[in-house]
């Protein structure tokens, strides 16, 4: 299987730089579903069975089996979108620097595609019935919160035994054992215009009614319990001398345990069910959509499977823990044990510096083949 694999690197390299070289932010559908057609096709020449799940509005996703498989215990995730928009391949087309492999998305998550496939290819090429083990979906929206396809993840690990997700090793190679969860809200207020020096006092503020609301949502944030909340995003009011009739602010949470976010949710809309300045309105929208993955009893014995696997091919494989939200979350939400950051060591993921670690890409192909074969036994 390692000689398969090695003997292909040139041959993944290039199939990363087509799929890097398309356009795939998660609002440029064409581009998602390009890529969906291309790994269709490879996929279908091995012998899996693809069905497409069509959406309107975002990219298409993908659910893969093998023709021969029955009741697969393995589900592994991976997304064809990025956060990239549309005519940035353009500008920054994929391109290699030495040991590294640069481009829009090469690493979250083109690079985790084609290992994904390569990994099936070989187990398949080796007679390995693991690859009659396996349940694929590749979504197409996961980098705005998996809106379209959280459903479909959840619905197909159910039954599951173990959950392998694509997303990039960290820079250190390390496997990613927990994430925190959260959600997005959306602040609307809405307040009175006045001219600030001929009547201001007709006005009523709904900028300072914000400032009011920005201190309470920050002191919401408590990191000792891994809980965050950040007002990112803030406009609002039309001139300098005009009392602002409106303002908006943009939420980001973060949660570490699913128990905190009833109560996290709770203190939000109290905070926002009153106002500070007499005659200004609130509307809320949003929640807390994604859970965390957390690490447990059943997590540690997967990722001491996977390290066994990555000491027997001479790969030390350590874990770690992010503040990032991902689909492990969904999978892990479900109570099937779930391992992320088993694609490829690279870093600077969503900037223009992001890059892939070539020789990694064979190594964790390989890890990746033997740990379903491991988890097939």
């Amino acid at each position: 299987m390692e000689g398969y694999i090695q003997q292909r690197k040139t041959e993944m390299l290039q199939l990363i730089e087509k799929l890097v070289n398309i356009d795939s932010g998660s609002y440029v559908k064409k581009g998602i579903d390009e890529i969906g057609r291309i790994l269709q096709k490879k996929y279908e020449e091995i012998g899996f069975v693809v069905e497409v799940k069509t959406e309107a509005k975002y990219g298409n996703h993908l659910v893969i089996r093998h023709e021969h498989s029955l009741h697969p215990k393995i589900i592994l995730v991976a997304h064809m979108d990025t956060v990239f928009p549309e005519g940035t391949v353009k500008k920054r087309p994929f391109q290699m620097k030495g040991s590294r492999a640069y481009g829009p998305g090469v690493v979250d998550m083109k690079s985790s595609l084609v290992e994904l496939l390569y990994a099936m290819k070989a187990l398949v090429h080796c007679g390995s019935n693991a690859c009659e083990n396996v349940q694929i979906i590749l979504n197409g929206d996961e980098e705005i919160g998996s809106p379209s396809s959280r459903e479909l993840i959840e619905e197909q690990s159910m039954g599951k035994e173990y959950a392998l997700i694509m997303e990039p090793a960290r820079k250190d190679g390390s496997l990613v054992t927990a994430r925190r969860g959260g959600g997005r809200y959306k602040l609307m207020i809405k307040g009175k215009a006045a001219h600030s020096g001929i009547e201001p006092e007709k006005g009523r503020s709904a900028i300072e009614e914000l400032a009011y609301k920005i201190i309470q949502l920050h002191n919401l944030t408590n990191h000792e319990q891994g809980i965050s909340v950040n007002v990112g995003i803030i406009s609002g009011g039309s001139s300098v001398n005009t009392i602002s009739d409106n303002a908006v602010a943009h939420i980001d949470i973060r949660i570490t345990e699913k128990e905190q976010a009833q109560e996290l949710e709770k203190k939000i809309k109290r905070i926002c069910a009153n106002t500070e300045v007499r005659g200004t309105e609130i509307q809320l929208e949003g929640a807390i959509s994604r859970p965390p993955m957390e690490y447990n009893e059943q997590t540690e014995k997967l990722l001491h499977i996977i390290q066994e696997v990555g000491e027997e091919i001479g790969l030390h494989v350590h874990n770690t823990a992010t503040g990032g939200g991902g689909d492990a979350s969904f999978t892990s939400a479900t109570g099937v044990p779930t391992v992320d950051g088993l694609g490829p060591v690279g870093g600077n993921a969503h900037s223009k510096e992001e890059y892939i670690e070539i020789d990694t890409l064979t190594e964790r192909t390989i890890l990746l083949a033997k740990t379903i074969e491991r988890l097939s036994r």
